[in-house]
């Protein structure tokens, strides 16, 4: 493939682990790296973020070729895995470094992740207003090796936290069988 034509994608959902899954092993997605974005410190550590105090938000990093998956669906399956009305938060996690966005690596993203926020807006769907931000990408910190794969490299710690933090009941409730997660 040629990397000329593969993109990024880069979405902050909460807790990276539960935001990997759905986009791992869908066609024309090369990687999807967990990591860190928006904050003010260079190369932080997990330890630093979990603060709350270096602005950064746990985020992931698609790669993808966009001649076989379009930024459009992956703005889709990126609604319907995350509360888009909760600031600071996502589920059972809190603080800064778990506030939902859309960081968008050129003006298309980031005209398509507004008209995207817009329609879900129109939709109704939801009774608060949608708070994720959307915002330029600056520098992403990919996150330790524990972090990557996290579901796969430990099945049942993932299962328990994603059974406890309560992202599955409240995704089936608002999208019921249209809920893409994992």
């Amino acid at each position: 493939m040629d990397k000329e034509v593969l993109q990024k994608a880069t979405f902050a959902g909460g807790c990276f682990w539960c935001m990997e899954p759905p986009f791992k092993d869908l066609t024309g997605v090369e990687s999807v790296t967990s990591g860190y974005i928006g904050g003010h410190l260079k190369n932080p550590t997990y330890e630093q973020v979990c603060t709350g105090r270096t602005g950064h938000t746990e985020a992931v990093q698609i790669v993808f070729d966009p001649s076989k998956i379009s930024y459009q669906q992956l703005l889709e399956i990126f609604w319907r895995n995350i509360d888009p009305t909760t600031e600071n938060r996502q589920f059972v996690d809190e603080g800064t470094q778990y506030r939902t966005g859309i960081f968008y690596h050129s003006d298309e993203q980031r005209r398509l992740a507004e008209e995207s926020r817009n329609q879900l807006e129109e939709e109704g769907r939801f009774e608060a207003p949608i708070v994720s931000e959307i915002t330029q990408a600056s520098e992403f910190y990919p996150a330790e090796n524990y972090h990557q794969g996290y579901c796969r490299l430990r099945p049942m710690q993932y299962q328990m936290y994603r059974a406890g933090s309560g992202r599955d009941e409240y995704l089936k409730e608002v999208w019921g069988d249209e809920h893409t997660g994992h």
